[in-house]
């Protein structure tokens, strides 16, 4: 066995107070007791498929998964160790007889990942962490007592009774370790539970075939049989507990499992079987006063009896089919046998062997097997008449997500981590099941949970060689590989054998060939392509990637940058790798150079093209390295924020300011300190609390240092961000004269913002609806594809659209925008589009949608911290609150508005006001209301906003009119409609004009 990385249980045992023990006896009794101790302890060790590695003095080593991995390794330990203790009893009752003494052993067990080698040259089979918290343990139990870490706990806990021990302070540990005492272990049982009473997802036709193979065995009065292949987790025994249940009791179900090891394990199915027709006593009376019933029963009851008969195979396969073939006369028999991919070839004989001979008798043979089982028997069932093989394939999609439905309710999930869960179990029921349990303990969404990890690991493991290396390499590139890729990652003698190789992993299922690419293979699922991966040796791994990178990067010669983000990982996982093994020669500084420079080239990139979830991860990466050098660093920092800022993650994006800031000051390039301070400025615009005086002082500041160094789009950067505070203070005109000067110097990746300004004045300055909506289009049409921009338009767009009462076409413009804005990972913008949906919504006379909508954006701005467009939000979502009868919601976020609003941000000073007049209107404070809202009118005439004067109005002429000041409240009213009228709004104008006629017939 090549030196390899995979997870194995170790398990110490240790005879607890030997010392005193060597004082009362000779040296030669205590040999003997020694040897006995170690003949016995390693006898059950090896009988439950372990490796004694050494004797260490009092103690025993023994690991289990050496020299081949199985799924069950941590629970054969563990049962090992039961076992022992077992054991034991006898060993001391012998013991005392002779010498008059009794021995007591501490045990202890973790599991874990460890470098393990074939043990030649005296070295050790395995060496990590995990081997030494097995010893810390060991030491840490009481006589007698069986001590497993919380990574084995979950791979046995179905099977185990055990109990909490209080955290222990292990040697070598600085935080104190979970353990855990093992109190029994219950037979046959499996270390993780199924979920056997969810509701049945999928496998309508499978369910339908074997329902119709049962009416066949009833009406041909034969044994049909059905093999249900499929791998582990997959649904087969779910789906034959479906069929047992909806056979509802038309007949008489007889289950054996197959064992993975033990003694008597050949026929250990038909001993479970016999034990279900009730023993010797019920295998009597099923036979009855039936021809040659004595030797019937001799023959099968000798087969399982506590010392089996090993009779000859056609007489005693004979005898099991007449016991059968007598107990299906009386009620049709449904025989389950699972996990046959373990059977002893024997078993599958007398199973091949029912389904071809029993006669006269209505028996349905259900056999469950993984794929494996067509490894070790190809020609298992080959067209044998009345037996077929129903294979289950993943779920879709649709039905994971329904079966994540269905187990919610025990384990809370968010909407992410059920998208992980689909994403990566591909279909897998055991894999969503165990997932699931993962995240909902706490375990991290991008892992593998221990039980799977334990099933593929094991499976890897049984891998020839020669398809194990090929198929580690495969991982390394990825999910999806190329016959190419392998080639240059395999020594060159092994060419010749690649094809040959790849051929058998797809067989095996696990590669599957992509459609329309001879030369292109997929992992048959993401988990075993993890797995694989796992089990390489991280200097190989090193290797491997920084190979991979050097492949992918000829591969895009000529293509400048294509690939970096590709290269630049790879070589970036090479270098964690050797970092991890030790300090970096020249080779490994030169190495995350190379890294550096490709992952911030790509990071400049994804921030050019609008990717700022992209280019945040990216830069972050190259920063990140370290053993780098570069002049423009402080540069790539301000990118950085840049990138988080907007992606909305604006505490973070504000403390790589703070860092960039200060080391800013130190250099003596006043362009850097500007591009600094300016982002800073950018960062904290929607946090502001103040007078926006500062920012607009600064704006002058940095725009005259990059007009002094010809920094063309550090200048437009800065009158972009004048234009913002412009905007904010509700001077359209003037905002649209700063946006066209910022234009004429911005870049290609800058410009987007500066035409989402234009776009936003349309809407919200005089501009009336049909022009600011052909402006629209003509932005719309002159955009080279920034996908950031056309969602903004298309926003923008729904709510100049509702307000000439073209509903339909504003929600579908509404509802792409965010489409767009969330598959680009843009937090804050996605809040812009989903208040925009709001408006639309308010606008149909539909309060609830654009409730729902617009707290959905106010929740998103307090999550990220941001302030400046909370304060309008939730000012327009108290007016939806108000329209739905929800008064106390409502005040509440118009006091929210009040609070987070700045002074000079006159939109959100008006919709406060807006709210709170509206409120004290209906609670009959008719003088405060008055005054709150002729504030209102005030500050919005001080503005080009035609809407937002309008509305003030339309509030001011409710307040009036509740007042009985109807003369005055219809001069609001006019002034109101004449206001949106101009803008182009039919919606509000007719509104207000029905408002104001309502109210002049209640005068």
């Amino acid at each position: 066995m090549a030196v390899s990385r995979r997870t194995v249980t170790v398990l110490f045992a240790d005879v607890a107070e030997s010392t005193p023990l060597g004082e009362r006896l000779d040296p030669e009794s205590l040999r003997r007791v020694m040897s006995r101790y170690f003949e016995a302890m390693e006898t059950v060790l090896e009988s439950h498929g372990g490796t004694v590695e050494k004797f260490i003095g009092d103690a025993v080593m023994a690991v289990f998964g050496l020299p081949e991995l199985h799924e069950d390794d941590a629970l054969r330990a563990v049962r090992a160790a039961t076992d022992f203790r077992l054991a034991l009893a006898d060993l001391n009752d012998e013991l005392e007889r002779e010498l008059g003494v009794r021995i007591g052993v501490r045990v202890g067990i973790n599991t874990g990942e460890v470098v393990a080698g074939d043990g030649t040259g005296g070295q050790k089979l395995v060496t990590g962490d995990a081997v030494n918290v097995a010893k810390r343990f060991e030491e840490a139990a009481r006589t007698g007592e069986i001590l497993i870490g919380d990574s084995t706990r979950r791979l046995v806990e179905n099977a185990a009774v055990i109990e909490p021990r209080d955290p222990l302070a292990l040697k070598g540990k600085s935080q104190p370790i979970v353990a855990w005492s093992v109190n029994a272990v219950i037979a046959e049982a499996p270390g993780y539970a199924r979920r056997m009473r969810t509701p049945l997802v999928g496998r309508e036709r499978e369910l339908r075939a074997l329902r119709e193979a049962f009416e066949d065995a009833l009406s041909g009065r034969t044994c049909r049989l059905v093999t249900i292949l499929g791998s582990a987790g997959i649904g087969k025994s779910r789906l034959t507990a479906e069929l047992w249940s909806s056979l509802d009791g038309r007949a008489r179900l007889l289950y054996g499992p197959c064992l993975p090891y033990g003694n008597g394990i050949t026929f250990w199915p038909l001993v479970r079987i016999v034990g279900m027709l009730g023993g010797d006593e019920g295998v009597h009376e099923e036979l009855g006063d039936a021809d040659d019933a004595e030797l019937i029963a001799d023959r099968v009851l000798g087969a399982v009896g506590a010392t089996p008969v090993s009779s000859a195979g056609g007489e005693m396969f004979w005898a099991v089919r007449r016991l059968l073939e007598e107990a299906a006369r009386r009620q049709p028999l449904l025989i389950v046998i699972e996990d046959i991919h373990w059977a002893e070839p024997k078993l599958l004989d007398l199973l091949e062997y029912l389904a071809g001979w029993t006669d006269n008798a209505p028996i349905l043979l259900v056999c469950l097997a993984r794929p494996d089982l067509l490894d070790e028997r190809p020609s298992w069932l080959g067209g044998s008449q009345g037996s077929t093989i129903l294979r289950l394939g993943p779920l879709t999609d649709a039905e994971s997500e329904l079966l994540l439905s269905e187990i919610g309710g025990e384990w809370e999930l968010d909407a992410e981590a059920r998208a992980r869960i689909t994403e990566a179990a591909e279909g897998n029921p055991l894999y969503v099941e165990q997932m699931a349990a993962m995240i909902a303990e706490g375990g991290p969404a991008d892992a593998i949970p221990p039980s799977i990890n334990a099933l593929l690991a094991a499976r890897l493991d049984r891998l020839p060689s020669a398809e194990r290396s090929v198929l580690e390499r495969a991982a390394v590139a990825g999910k999806d590989v190329t016959r190419r890729t392998v080639l240059h990652l395999s020594p060159q003698d092994e060419h010749a054998d690649i094809d040959a190789v790849l051929l058998s992993l797809v067989r095996k299922e696990f590669l599957s060939a992509r459609p329309g690419r001879e030369d292109a293979y997929r992992f048959k699922h993401v988990l075993i392509r993890e797995a694989a991966y796992a089990g390489i040796p991280k200097r190989l791994r090193a290797e491997l990637h920084e190979r991979y990178g050097d492949h992918a990067a000829g591969t895009a010669a000529g293509r400048a940058g294509e690939l970096d983000e590709i290269v630049g990982y790879h070589l970036e996982q090479a270098l964690r790798f050797r970092a991890e093994l030790g300090p970096l020669d020249e080779d490994g500084r030169n190495l995350a150079q190379r890294a550096f420079e490709l992952l911030a080239s790509a990071g400049r990139r994804a921030l050019e093209r609008g990717d700022s979830s992209g280019a945040a991860n990216l830069l972050g990466r190259a920063l990140a390295l370290e053993h780098v050098e570069s002049p423009d660093r402080l540069g790539l920092m301000i990118e950085l924020s840049e990138a988080l800022y907007g992606a909305g993650r604006l505490s973070e994006a504000q403390s790589v300011l703070d860092e960039t800031t200060a080391a800013a000051e130190a250099t003596d390039d006043p362009r850097i300190r500007a591009r600094s301070k300016l982002e800073s400025a950018w960062t904290q615009l929607h946090t502001w609390d103040g007078t926006l005086d500062p920012l607009i002082a600064l704006s002058d500041e940095v725009a005259s240092v990059f007009e002094a160094t010809g920094d063309d789009a550090g200048l437009s950067r800065a009158l972009t961000l004048k234009a913002y505070v412009t905007f904010i203070r509700c001077r359209m005109v003037e905002t649209e004269e700063i946006v066209e000067r910022a234009l004429r110097h911005a870049r290609p990746s800058h410009r987007w913002r500066l035409l989402h300004v234009r776009v936003a004045t349309a809407l919200r300055g005089p501009t009336p609806v049909t022009e600011a909506i052909a402006r629209c289009e003509a932005i719309r049409t002159e955009n080279d594809g920034d996908l950031r921009l056309n969602a903004f338009i298309e926003g923008e767009l729904a709510v100049l659209e509702a307000m000439r009462g073209r509903f339909d076409v504003a929600r579908a413009l509404a509802a792409e925008a965010q489409r767009v804005l969330q598959d680009l990972g843009l937090t804050l913008v996605r809040a812009v589009a989903q208040h925009n949906v709001g408006v639309v919504e308010l606008l149909a006379g539909d309060s609830a949608a654009a409730v729902d909508y617009l707290r959905g954006a106010c929740n998103t701005m307090e999550e990220i911290g941001e302030r400046g467009n909370l304060s309008s939000y939730a000012g327009v979502l108290a007016r939806a609150l108000l329209d739905e009868g929800e008064e106390s919601e409502a005040d509440h976020y118009a006091r929210l508005s009040e609070e987070t609003t700045l002074a000079e941000d006159i939109l959100s000073q008006v919709l406060w006001r807006d709210g709170r007049a509206r409120l004290l209107c209906r609670s009959g404070d008719l003088g405060e209301a008055r005054e709150l809202a002729e504030e209102a009118v005030t500050l919005a005439e001080q503005t080009d906003d035609l809407n937002l004067t309008g509305s003030a109005l339309a509030t001011l002429g409710a307040v009036l009119t509740a007042a009985n000041d109807v003369s005055e409240a219809a001069a609001a009213y006019d002034r109101a409609s004449a206001l949106f009228e101009r803008k182009g709004n039919t919606v509000s104008a007719r509104h207000t004009r029905e408002l104001a006629g309502d109210r002049a017939l209640r005068s």
